[in-house]
């Protein structure tokens, strides 16, 4: 995907190695790649526990909030963390900042054609272990977003693990990554995680899941109004690229992967189709409407 004549989001920060910034305990939110990375150590009984404790804790979602009347918090470039500059100057880093002004871009159109105001998120790199907003958390855990503090958190070595592990390369496949997590910072300022959060505190474990996969399967298709709004910029084998790494990671393909079986009650993020099929939802239509929950 062409991204060399974007500028960086100024929204960056560098958090280092065990970067420090954030507050507010917790359990982390949205964690897009958790299986990926422990499938094989504790399987999805572990993603099922963490969910559940989220749910309880309401660190899902943040709070309804309405974008039209409630702006996101604004953090400037250069506070508890690196400068923008710096912390956008890497390869992947570079990319990946590219990424998240063009999502800005992108979304902030959409909003303002429906009469919304727009917030944008900030992109947190780190290096090992950080301090966000929704408590501490490792590499291990793979990109994330916390809405207490609008942030997508990434240590880019996850981008070698995707590559190498699960054989999804290529620009695309990175891509994809990151708008997923915006996806994610939609759903925060529209006030849809805060109510996902709320029912499942209400609801059996399965019930739960289920909202959990619908809530990921959304994220999905809101990456592929990214790419299907910016199609002018997609170059030959984007599309095979992005459907490479949402076929990788689906919950059905993991669990045989690490498990030798499958076991739809436990699936948290859904199925390698219906991720595939929610991505191509929103890369063909580039319309969010067509994003249902």
């Amino acid at each position: 995907m062409r991204l060399d004549d974007i500028d960086p989001t100024r929204n960056a920060r560098d958090r280092g190695f065990g970067g420090g910034g954030g507050g507010g305990g917790g359990i982390m939110n949205l964690l897009f790649f958790l299986p990926m990375i422990f499938g094989r150590k504790v399987g999805c009984l572990m993603i099922v526990v963490i969910l559940g404790a989220m749910a309880v804790f309401g660190m899902f979602g943040g709070g309804g909030m309405n974008t039209g009347t409630t702006p996101a918090t604004q953090v400037a470039s250069g506070q508890n963390g690196g400068a923008a500059g710096t912390a956008c100057s890497t390869g992947a880093r570079l990319e990946s900042c590219r990424v998240m002004a063009l999502a800005d871009t992108t979304w902030e159109q959409i909003f303002q054609q429906a009469g919304q105001r727009y917030s944008p998120a900030t992109i947190n790199f780190f290096t090992g272990n950080v301090q966000s907003g929704c408590g501490a958390a490792s590499s291990a855990v793979g990109p994330f977003y916390c809405p207490a503090d609008h942030g997508v958190y990434l240590d880019t070595a996850f981008f070698d693990e995707l590559d190498q592990r699960f054989r999804a390369s290529g620009d695309a496949a990175r891509i994809y990554v990151v708008a997923h997590e915006m996806g994610h910072h939609i759903q925060n300022l529209l006030g849809t995680s805060g109510q996902v959060s709320r029912a499942q505190a209400r609801a059996s474990e399965t019930e739960a899941n289920r909202l959990s996969v619908a809530l990921e399967l959304q994220a999905d298709c809101f990456a592929g109004v990214l790419f299907g709004r910016n199609r002018a910029r997609l170059e030959g084998g984007d599309i095979e690229e992005g459907m490479t790494a949402a076929n990788a990671i689906g919950d059905d393909t993991l669990q045989r992967q690490s498990q030798g079986g499958v076991r739809p009650e436990t699936f948290t993020h859904g199925t390698s189709a219906q991720r595939m099929a929610a991505l191509r939802k929103g890369l063909e239509s580039g319309d969010p409407g067509v994003c249902t929950f």
